[in-house]
């Protein structure tokens, strides 16, 4: 019989759990920027080896959180460390060991999940200084293993993969194999929509923007999707549009090939630009935008 299970990939802002994620399934499924938080939904990607199937849980940075909607980003991560049957504590080993990190280990203690520690982004350090990384982490919380990684450059990731079939049970598949992740096209086409938002916006407004799929029409050779950008005050609102909606243009523009690429089929999108005062504290948002209670 194969083996099956359930892994949660944790870790703080900027870490590599998204990048990881992608690596590991082959595609992209869940998005990628430079900027902390990108990452607000669990997200599931599926690795279907002949060993048997790996569902991986990309989960949002951890931090402590300000706003509602970071209290739900928070809860979402305890949630996926609960009833897992591993968990990835990836880490940044080339940035230096601080307050968040800490944060992070106190968070994992109390967890009584087996734990994995993966030292990621190997290529930017010397493998001297390795070792006192994995001495600290290791004094806080019990590991089963400590792997050194490139998600980027997929170095040691089928190191990583024997590693987890091997601490994995014999199970039944719960996805069929071709399956790579279990989210809906609006929810992928949203997030898609909004990693182009932060990447064109750059330094300016990575945390209050939101996207909601406002209409989704499939059609055999043409897909029509319009979407909502909320921003949280009037004066953001040309910052994503900008100078003669040349802004706006470019994100539509760069969504529309991905998700062309994505769906497989023609897209129509149709994008606007919406002022929503408060939003991360907002509850009727944030159910639309699947964060509710």
């Amino acid at each position: 019989m194969s083996k099956s299970g359930f892994v949660s990939i944790v870790g703080r802002p900027n870490s590599g759990k998204s990048t990881l994620l992608n690596r590991l399934v082959g595609e992209k499924v869940s998005i990628v920027t430079d900027k902390p938080q990108t990452t607000r939904h669990v997200v599931r990607g599926i690795v279907t080896r002949p060993e048997g199937q790996i569902t991986f849980l990309d989960t949002p940075g951890i931090h402590k959180p300000i706003y509602r909607m970071n209290e739900r980003m928070m809860k979402s991560v305890r949630d996926a460390m609960s009833d897992v049957d591993l968990i990835l504590l990836i880490v940044d080993a080339s940035a230096a060991f601080g307050r968040g990190e800490a944060f992070t280990l106190d968070l994992l203690k109390p967890v009584a999940t087996k734990k994995f520690l993966l030292l990621n982004k190997i290529d930017r350090v010397q493998k001297k200084n390795l070792l006192p990384i994995m001495e600290q982490y290791s004094k806080a919380v019990n590991f089963e293993e400590i792997i050194p990684i490139s998600a980027l450059k997929g170095e040691n990731l089928d190191t990583l993969i024997g590693l987890l079939f091997k601490h994995l049970s014999e199970g039944p598949m719960f996805y069929p194999a071709d399956q790579i992740s279990d989210q809906q096209e609006r929810s992928i086409a949203a997030e898609l929509i909004r990693e182009k938002v932060i990447l064109f916006t750059e330094e300016e407004m990575p945390y209050s923007t939101a996207v909601v799929i406002d209409n989704f029409e499939e059609g055999e050779k043409l897909d029509r999707i319009s979407a909502s950008i909320f921003v949280e005050r009037e004066s953001q609102k040309p910052i994503v549009i900008g100078k003669g909606g040349q802004k706006l243009k470019e994100i539509g523009t760069e969504a529309r090939k991905e998700l062309e690429t994505f769906l497989g089929r023609k897209v129509f999108l149709e994008l606007q630009v919406r002022v929503k005062k408060g939003w991360r504290d907002d509850e009727q948002v944030l159910r639309t935008l699947g964060l509710g209670e």
